[in-house]
């Protein structure tokens, strides 16, 4: 009954995934949500290994912006969350942790699976709760004990974990809840659906849309607490993970250049500068480089993806000014000398043709910039109207050498961010395709994922699953017809292989892995220490160079398998319908 109790609290109030992995400890809550599934309360989905559930919840939050709460057993499963729990943490995505543990009287004598699991996540928690085992009176009704009592348990979780403006921000939650053999029944679940779960998922439907509906980046002008920029300065926009189109909507609004990562959600309009690394350092013919010449920086989210961006807001002459409306988590300030507000508008007088010269030298520089990093062919147009054999004849050789070209990093991230549509995914992996892409990535709105709160390389398939599952389960038929590609390097993927197995009785997802094969840790050949340190330790211990058969991984747990080689075998992929999982490996040109 508590089980019951719990989770239709959690539905009435906008929750409609829940991850499941398989435990003993665990079943009362595993059965109650499987009743919930039966009756189209929630989409349940089932995991073996908890570390890739927690990952695959993770991913449907960043998707929808409402936990998916994650069930599992005692002992290591509990351990095995931590991971995503950290990723959650830093990156400010809502997740919620359902533990079963044993009674206090099974605690502190080395019984089977029992640990220290009570608050395990520690600081990182936006909140952390030990639930004793559930009592119950003698009509086998629940007491209202507020320590246990499953409604209110629900109500402070959630709200836990989907945060604040104003208090913290979005994050991990733990219920760490006891339970007493005999740990499940029958009893409750019929009443359960009786007593209309259905209902209960209609009226977490209307919570639930409020608490997704995506920010445009307008700000009240009567916003007292926002910072007003007046447009007195040579000022950038830096928009990193999280920033959302709220930063792009500023920039525009100001009139000033937008220094957008790709992973941002902000990477799209006029003002989008895609090579701002490079310019915020590179001399000019006419002058130093502009990156030396800005005088204020307003950074919305979290820039992690390149070494120019700390070294601008780490100079004395730069004005920064960090927009993050929870004045009481970390904020991102290189120097810690950075002005921290909660919002930010322009002034009411203010003219964004101001710096018009500023923001023209930016964008003439990076089209500049972007001509020469393109990969896209471009086929001689004069040469194929020809009439003479010899031009015609060299047209078609030309031709078909384009189409056999192998396919080198930017060749493959920029085919794949050109073929992506708004109603796709995109889904980043740490590696360094993600950079390259940074690099030549134009403008473009298209929903873009990436695990950059700590920008660690485990959990990317399983987060992807997630977004997956949660887009192509969405209610509008448009969003919910795309496809979820992944941009990711071997070692990434082989670190989360475990990921690929889909269990029965769940959805096929339309998701394509571009699997970037290099053969081992080629991101860390930009190390300063890769041309310092002896070749062959440097690559046992840095490189870990791996040969694993991808076609046979790709297989055994049931995933289409495709090797592209050329330029012209990745445009007739991209142009294929998607239908189902399928693994696409792509060696990488030098």
């Amino acid at each position: 009954m508590f089980a019951v109790e719990l989770l239709g609290e959690l539905i009435r109030r906008g929750v409609r995934d829940i991850v499941v992995c398989p435990g003993s400890r665990s079943q009362a809550l595993a059965l109650a949500a499987a009743a919930a599934e039966r009756a189209d309360a929630i989409r349940l989905h089932v995991r073996l290994d908890e570390r890739s559930a927690a990952f695959f919840a993770l991913g449907v939050a960043r998707e929808t912006g409402v936990p998916a709460p994650v069930i599992v057993t005692s002992g290591t499963a509990v351990a095995n969350l931590s991971p995503a729990v950290l990723e959650a943490h830093e990156a400010r995505v809502p997740l919620m942790l359902i533990t079963a543990d044993r009674p206090d009287e099974l605690r502190g004598i080395r019984s089977n699976q029992t640990t220290s699991q009570a608050g395990l996540f520690g600081s990182v928690a936006r909140l952390s709760l030990d639930v004793p085992a559930p009592e119950f009176e003698a009509g086998g009704d629940l007491p209202r004990d507020p320590g246990r009592d499953p409604g209110a348990l629900a109500q402070a979780a959630l709200r836990a974990s989907l945060g604040a403006p104003g208090a913290a921000p979005a994050g991990p939650v733990q219920l760490n809840i006891a339970f007493r053999e005999p740990l499940s029944g029958t009893r409750g679940f019929d009443a359960m659906i009786g007593r209309g779960f259905e209902a209960a998922a209609d009226e977490g439907s209307a919570i639930r849309a409020a608490s997704v509906t995506p920010r445009d980046g307008a700000v009240d002008p009567a916003d007292a607490d926002a910072y007003v920029h007046r447009g007195d300065a040579l000022a950038v926009v830096i928009a990193g993970e999280g920033a959302g189109p709220e930063a792009e909507a500023f920039a525009h609004a100001a009139g000033l250049p937008l220094l957008a990562e790709v992973v941002s959600g902000s990477r799209f309009g006029r003002e989008t500068i895609a090579a701002y690394a490079t310019l915020l350092t590179a001399p000019r013919e006419d002058g130093p480089p502009l990156g030396e010449l800005v005088e204020q920086a307003v950074v919305f989210g979290h820039p992690t993806l390149t070494r120019q961006v700390p070294a601008l807001l780490r100079r004395d002459d730069v004005d920064v000014v960090v927009v993050d409306p929870h004045p009481r988590a970390d904020h991102y300030d290189p120097a810690r000398a950075a002005r921290v507000v909660p919002r930010v508008r322009v002034a009411d007088d203010h003219d964004p043709r101001a710096l018009r010269r500023w923001l023209g030298a930016w964008v003439l520089a990076d089209r500049e910039l972007l001509r020469e990093r393109t990969t896209v062919h471009e086929p001689d147009l004069e040469a194929a109207l020809a009439t003479g054999y010899k031009e015609r004849s060299a047209y078609a050789r030309a031709e078909v050498a384009a189409m056999r070209e192998p396919i080198s990093r930017e060749l493959l991230v920029e085919s794949v961010w050109r073929a992506t549509w708004p109603h796709d995914r995109l889904v980043l992996a740490a590696s360094r395709l993600v950079r390259v892409l940074d690099g030549l990535a134009a403008a473009r709105k298209v929903d873009v994922h990436a695990n950059r709160g700590l920008a660690g390389i485990d959990g990317t398939v399983a987060t992807a699953l997630g977004i997956a599952a949660a887009s192509q389960g969405d209610a509008d038929p448009a969003r919910a017809a795309g496809t979820t590609r992944v941009l990711i390097g071997d070692l990434a993927l082989l670190h989360d292989a475990g990921s690929l197995l889909l269990p029965e009785g769940e959805p096929t997802p339309r998701i394509q892995l571009f699997v970037g094969n290099d053969g081992g840790g080629t991101i860390f050949d930009g190390l300063e220490v890769a041309g310092a340190a002896d070749p062959e330790l440097f690559t046992r211990v840095m490189r870990t160079p791996q040969r694993a058969d991808l076609e046979s991984l790709a297989r055994a747990y049931g995933w289409e398998y495709r090797c592209v080689a050329t330029r012209g075998e990745l445009e007739n992929l991209l142009t294929e319908p998607v239908t189902g999982p399928s693994l696409v490996e792509i060696p990488l040109a030098p």
